[in-house]
């Protein structure tokens, strides 16, 4: 029997429905991702779950006795509170169950029993072994903790109850690489069910063990982790696509019959009448997929080849170093990501390099004609009572985009906003829609460097893999503060990662890249030297080591994309030039149909080229 059980769900709000007639069962044991679209009712469908929210119709079963917790995208904690009494909230409801019990209140047999049987008599050591489970101070104030720090306390107040079923809301939000990490192994190592809202794909790939998308109301369940899911998405749409055109066709069909007219009004006819008029209907309530964003970026004049030049640079506060004895070189088209835990000082040395801070020592230089566009800057001046088009564009109906000239709101369309929505406050929008109105803002701006803090927070996939896109395609430079690891993967260029005590260095790649590298020179550190022994006279001299082989280039997303394409182009071609040889092997065909022989000996002479020229691709994109 499952845990919890949704049936015939609706949720709207104005016009249209979140939750139409949506179905959910969740088992023991399993990990589920919930994703879909901005603003597409995830949050909402969670507290109903959570039993926070009731939806508009349907019903929400639980399995008796189940126990549930919820752990909100942003928890709301007592900022006056220590870490110890917040996540002792958890237990409230036991602790009223003792209290009672002490005063003397009720039926003390039956209260001593439900206290026995939620282990509420050692309630204090349950708190104790969770913080110190989830490595956190029980005397620390809410009011300094960072917003990782804080996620942590309010997973700790969910996971004190011991829940039959953890509900996660964008748990990897305000997180660091390393902080995900525990955050998957606390997950895969838990006990009960799951279910997460999250856009981190490399999260879904490692945690999930099911997908369920909600996408125009319904709920689609997918088997398997993020990567099955995307297998199995791209079926079900070209499927998709192909009834929706046949439906069309023959609504088509019937219209033009139906405006003969004579026909129509024949009394045999009447049944056909009735077919179009259902036919209709069924395409007027068919709900299209949602459009995907438009991302056009104005990438300004372009700046000098040399962006920053850093050498020997250190940086400290109060006496602690942030940045020590920093030395690279940033070049125009350069896409760096900043990986580090949160604190270490990525925003300090972004200020470094681009000239906004004067290092302590060291030698820096500043690149030609830099126009820097930052995107964390306009997060803190979003103004919530401006409408989307104020926003967008003050006092004018009208935007650039490099050289192109587009109504503001036609500019709003292309990141999914309609023009109904143009004159709607900002403080109506999702977190989502929120990141994505000030991607719009930014990518309005005419700058020849970016600088992204956390632009991935909250974004849908779909947007995350065309604001990928669009930034390998951008010719300008590219800073990126990114706790994404798949994200930075398919655009940086390189990795600047902390390494502790105010030590940055950088790495060519992505994080992958990144992680091998720093993984081998530990290695290497941590191996014992070889003991010294004398040289005799008859031994050789040791050869040079051989030369070391040249890095390999990063491949961009769509390099990416085509390398992961070619070996099943490969096997095709060669499956069909197998086929053709079969076929023209025992002659007689030249025979019963030359022109055809002729056909597949000319077909079987472009594959060989087609053959040579895609196995080369595949070797200069590192397929070997």
């Amino acid at each position: 029997m499952a845990l919890l059980t949704l049936l015939d769900a609706q949720l709207a709000y104005g016009h249209l429905p979140l939750l139409d007639h949506a179905q959910f069962a969740l088992d023991a044991g399993e990990r589920v991702g919930l994703i879909g679209r901005n603003g597409a009712g995830k949050s909402s469908l969670l507290k109903i779950l959570a039993g926070l929210e009731r939806p508009d119709d349907g019903t929400l079963q639980l399995q008796q006795a189940v126990r549930i917790a919820y752990v909100a995208q942003e928890p709301s904690l007592d900022e006056q509170a220590t870490v110890f009494e917040v996540v002792r909230l958890g237990l409230d409801g036991v602790l009223q169950l003792i209290g009672e019990y002490t005063r003397g209140e009720g039926d003390l047999d039956a209260l001593q029993a439900r206290i026995e049987s939620a282990d509420g008599w050692n309630w204090e050591q349950r708190v104790h072994e969770t913080l110190q489970r989830l490595h956190l101070d029980p005397a620390a104030a809410i009011g300094t903790l960072s917003g990782g720090v804080r996620k942590r306390v309010a997973l700790a107040q969910a996971l004190v109850t011991r829940p039959d079923v953890l509900l996660l809301d964008e748990p990897t939000n305000h997180l660091d690489l390393d902080a995900i990490q525990w955050l998957e192994n606390l997950l895969l190592d838990f006990k009960g069910s799951v279910v997460a809202i999250t856009h981190d794909r490399a999260f879904l790939d490692r945690v999930a063990t099911r997908i369920v998308e909600l996408d125009r109301g319904q709920l689609r369940s997918y088997p398997g982790n993020f990567s099955r899911y995307q297998a199995l998405k791209e079926e079900q749409l070209a499927q998709e696509a192909v009834v929706n055109a046949k439906a069309d066709r023959l609504l088509a069909q019937e219209e033009v019959w139906i405006r003969k007219g004579v026909e129509a009004r024949r009394t045999r006819a009447q049944g056909r009448i009735n077919r179009l008029l259902h036919l209709r209907e069924q395409r007027a309530t068919r709900r299209e997929a949602v459009g995907r964003v438009r991302m056009e970026v104005a990438s300004g004049a372009p700046s000098g080849k040399l962006v920053a030049e850093l050498e020997n640079v250190d940086k400290a506060f109060d006496g602690k170093p942030v940045v020590r004895d920093f030395s690279a070189t940033f070049l125009r088209g350069d896409r760096v990501g900043l990986v580090g835990p949160n604190g270490a000082g990525k925003t300090t040395l972004l200020k470094l390099i681009l000239g906004e801070l004067t290092p302590d020592r060291g030698k820096l230089r500043q690149g030609a004609n830099l126009q820097v566009a930052y995107f964390d800057q306009m997060r803190n001046a979003l103004d919530l009572d401006a409408t989307l088009e104020d926003f967008i564009s003050p006092g004018s109906e009208w935007i650039e985009i490099g050289r192109q000239r587009k109504h503001v709101k036609s500019y709003l369309g292309d990141f999914l906003f309609s023009p109904a929505r143009a004159a709607s406050p900002v403080r109506s929008l999702s977190g989502g829609e929120r990141n994505r109105l000030l991607l719009a803002r930014l990518f309005a701006r005419p700058a020849n460097v970016l600088v992204l803090d956390e632009p991935t927070n909250d974004l849908d996939i779909d947007t995350l893999e065309l604001l990928e896109d669009l930034l390998q395609d951008y010719d300008g430079t590219v800073f990126l503060v990114s706790h994404d690891r798949a994200f930075l993967d398919n655009v940086v260029t390189s990795i600047v990662a902390h390494e502790g005590d105010g030590r940055w260095r950088e790495y060519e790649g992505g994080v992958q890249d990144w992680l091998e590298q720093s993984e081998r020179a530990r290695s290497l550190a941590a191996a014992p030297a070889p003991a010294a022994r004398p040289a005799r006279e008859t031994e050789r001299a040791p050869e040079p080591p051989p030369a070391a082989a040249p890095a390999r280039r990063k491949l961009g997303y769509k390099e990416q994309r085509e390398l992961e394409a070619l070996p099943g182009r490969i096997d095709a071609l060669e499956q069909e030039q197998a086929s053709i040889a079969a076929e023209l092997a025992d002659g007689s065909l030249y025979a019963r149909d030359a022109a055809r022989a002729v056909q597949l000996a000319s077909r079987s002479s472009e594959i060989e080229d087609e053959l040579m020229a895609t196995l080369e691709r595949w070797e200069a994109l590192g397929g070997v």
